[in-house]
């Protein structure tokens, strides 16, 4: 079983490390590389629905820190797969629970999963646009209490999150 727990770790890590690589051609203008962006999160969504199917979540205490954000990303970025980002979501909120998972990793998949859903986002982690050179974040469900919310979570406060997609 260890072996296959290092192997099952060594592929989230290089799926996470293809996901970076790909990144940027998920708004591209060539059609080709958005293309080649969604066949990538496609293929990696339907193999971290195998692993939940056989492991459950993959949990830093199970697969290593690296790993365990590498299925974090993986899930964060199956956007056209909502059945895997549900899953994964109830999953990762049971380890949470359990005490095995972050919660702030926990904040932004449930708001990632929510604005797929067409609902409102909790914490104000999901940016839809920029106007004006100013990240503008999806809905959120209580504006008022965002940063409350964040911090309970672990996330630092949205004005200072979203200094860092604006130009300096």
């Amino acid at each position: 079983m260890a072996h296959d727990v290092a192997a099952l770790a060594a592929e989230l890590t290089d799926m996470a490390a293809a996901d970076h690589r790909l990144a940027a051609r998920a708004n591209s203008d060539d059609p080709a590389e958005q293309l080649a962006w969604r066949r990538l999160t496609a293929r990696h969504g339907d193999r971290l629905d195998e692993i939940m199917d056989e492991y459950g979540w993959p949990t830093a205490d199970l697969v290593g820190e690296e790993a365990a954000r590498a299925a974090w990303l993986i899930a964060q970025h199956a956007d056209r797969q909502l059945d895997v980002q549900r899953r994964a979501l109830q999953l990762l909120r049971q380890a949470v629970s359990a005490g095995s998972a972050r919660p702030r990793e926990l904040a932004f998949l449930h708001d990632r999963t929510l604005v797929n859903e067409g609902r409102k986002q909790i914490y104000g982690t999901q940016i839809a646009g920029v106007k004006n050179g100013a990240p503008v974040p999806w809905p959120c469900e209580n504006p008022e209490r965002v940063d409350e919310l964040r911090a309970e979570a672990g996330i630092e406060p949205f004005d200072e999150y979203v200094a860092r997609f604006s130009p300096a």
